[in-house]
């Protein structure tokens, strides 16, 4: 699929290049308006609230659907995510120990998480806030991040699915947002502290990083999901000094048993997707760099000139995957781990400017980013159960 203006008119009810949506449905109201950056668009897509007033805004402003019509998944017997019924810990201390950590990143990726992991718990409203060690950590973050305006480094809650337990993390640290600088003299960045932490604490035998990602190559339907033991980073802007600016990293293939029930399950979910994905949402594995998810230093998105030089790199780009494969890669015994990355936009069509395009690909992320990432939240589901 590539994505232009006629699509997105046709898909979210409003050409927002001839029409841009009012203030009133921005959460990081600098995005809006012609005076926007891309890092704005960036924050945008970070911060954006379906569940907030300004998702409600959006909505009345859209064709776009809010999780308020979620439809309750029907998970195999005995195989049902089984939500704690009250918190584990105080937020203050350690995270609690579990067979399996998963970690999200937006607010409507949380939103979409929780809903299908945690049902009755919502990261935003329920979980624990987790602010242990923020004060050292949060003294590397420059001013503004997400992190240090929410004075924690994310929300938790805990599940069990087959017996397995895991820990939920929606992270308020992204490797995009918490510095712009190369740590010095042997320094580590403020995100993969983060990592290296709460891996240290959960003790998990897999780690799951899971979220949005845009589509490189025209192959992705919105909602699709690629299963990664593979990351690659793409450190061409302010990681470029980095030892580690171009590296790959890879963990061990997971186990796939659950994978055609993950891809039957998305049918619950799935008309909420655009009305022009040619076919159900699929899952795709990768086996190699080339079919990996791509982090890059900067807000890229694989557009049909390939303007930003993604294809051939990976399946889909996201802003943080590779800081896992960083921490893994230094652990004496790391644990397994995977990307679980849904295409929320697709192959953006390069016509207009590339600000115009930038901007396609953060009103299609607005409109289906939490439905594309019950998707990839039902893969995280089919890779636990499989445990």
């Amino acid at each position: 699929m590539i994505a232009d203006r006629e699509w997105v008119r046709h898909n979210i009810g409003f050409d927002p290049i001839a029409r841009p949506a009012p203030v009133s449905t921005f959460s990081f109201t600098a995005a809006a308006g012609p005076n926007s950056t891309f890092e704005d668009l960036q924050r945008e897509i970070i911060d954006f609230d379906s569940e907030s007033p300004v998702g409600r805004e959006f909505f009345a402003f859209t064709t776009a659907t809010g999780l308020s019509r979620f439809t309750d998944i029907p998970w195999p017997k005995g195989l049902a995510p089984k939500t704690g019924l009250k918190s584990t810990g105080t937020g203050r201390g350690p995270l609690p120990r579990a067979d399996v950590l998963v970690v999200t990143w937006t607010v409507d990726e949380g939103h979409a998480l929780s809903r299908v992991l945690t049902p009755g718990k919502d990261s935003r409203n329920d979980y624990l806030s987790y602010t242990h060690k923020f004060k050292a950590i949060s003294s590397k973050m420059r001013k503004g991040c997400p992190a240090l305006q929410a004075k924690r480094l994310g929300t938790y809650w805990t599940t069990k699915i087959g017996g397995k337990k895991v820990v939920v993390f929606k992270s308020d640290s992204h490797l995009s947002q918490d510095t712009k600088k190369l740590p010095s003299q042997g320094g580590t960045l403020p995100n993969y502290d983060v990592w290296k932490q709460i891996i240290d604490e959960v003790r998990p035998m897999l780690v799951i990083t899971t979220g949005t990602a845009g589509g490189i190559g025209a192959w992705g339907e919105v909602g699709d999901v690629v299963v990664s033991p593979i990351v690659r980073l793409d450190g061409i802007k302010w990681l470029k000094g980095a030892p580690f600016h171009d590296a790959v990293y890879t963990s061990s293939a997971p186990t796939t048993k659950f994978f055609a029930t993950a891809e039957a399950l998305f049918l619950a979910n799935s008309a909420q997707l655009p009305r022009d994905n040619a076919r159900p949402p699929k899952i795709v594995q990768s086996d190699a760099p080339t079919s990996s998810v791509v982090t890059t230093d900067f807000f890229g998105f694989d557009t049909s000139d390939n303007h930003y030089g993604l294809q051939g790199l990976g399946d889909v780009s996201e802003m943080g995957d590779a800081v896992l494969g960083l921490v893994s890669s230094q652990m004496a015994t790391p644990p397994r781990w995977v990307a679980v990355r849904n295409v929320s936009d697709p192959q953006i069509k390069a016509e207009g400017t590339l600000k115009e395009q930038a901007a396609l690909a953060a009103y299609i992320y607005k409109a289906f980013g939490r439905w594309s990432s019950v998707c990839s939240a039902i893969v995280c589901w089919a890779l636990i159960a499989a445990e």
